[in-house]
Order: C-alpha cells, then sequence, then structure tokens
C-alpha cells in the first residue's frame, strides 16, 4: 500500500510539472489540469491495483512494455541510430533481450524468494 501511496505522489507531482508547463503561465488552465488529472491519477492507481491484485500476468505486460520501450529508445537514440541501421535485425533481439531479462529475472527473483519463505 505505501509503493501506491507514493507512485501517486510522484505522479501527482509529474503530472503538476507537466500541466504548469503545458498551461504557459495561465493560471486558469493550471487549476483546470490538476482538477482533471489529480482524480484520474488516484483513481486510475486504485484500479490498476485491482487489475494486477486480480491478474498477476499485468506486471509482467507492464514490465515488457517498459522494456520494449527502451530498447526502442536505445535503438533510435541519435548516439546509436547508425549502427542499428547497419544490422536491422540488432534492434529487434535487443528489445526481445530486454523483454526476457526483464520479466524472467522477475520470474526468478518472484520464485526464489517464495522458496525461501516457504523453505
Amino acid at each position: 500500500m505505501h509503493t501506491i501511496i507514493i507512485a501517486d505522489a510522484l505522479m501527482g507531482l509529474d503530472n503538476v510539472l507537466a500541466i504548469a508547463g503545458a498551461s504557459h503561465g495561465r493560471f486558469s488552465l493550471v487549476v483546470l489540469g490538476l482538477l482533471i488529472s489529480v482524480p484520474l491519477v488516484v483513481y486510475g492507481s486504485t484500479l490498476i491495483l485491482k487489475l494486477i491484485e486480480r491478474f498477476p500476468i499485468v506486471v509482467y505486460l507492464g514490465a515488457a512494455a517498459i522494456a520494449w520501450t527502451a530498447g526502442r529508445m536505445l535503438s533510435h537514440d541519435l548516439l546509436t541510430r547508425i549502427w542499428f541501421a547497419q544490422r536491422p535485425w540488432a534492434g529487434y533481439a535487443l528489445e526481445a533481450a530486454l523483454v526476457l531479462a526483464l520479466c524472467g529475472g522477475g520470474w526468478w527473483l518472484q520464485r526464489r524468494d517464495a522458496r525461501g519463505v516457504a523453505g
């Protein structure tokens, strides 16, 4: 539960900064943005927590999406774009490796911890 509270606070701060930047100094837009986004973040995180409790695979789907996005960002970065353009398969390999490492590592750690508690 503490994790959800901390995540809510950080997402709220992120939203405040994004809304402040997008409002270009118009206070009414800041207030309107906060009135819309804060309830969405609070209720949205509660909904996702219930979804995770009912379907734990949602955690792995989220982790896979983050790992895949990280791989795409790495392979399309200005510093690495030329190398990956010369090796079209390498971007897909990086994405797959990151997804397997993150999801597989999480699964392995969860099983290891479950055995440690049970044993």
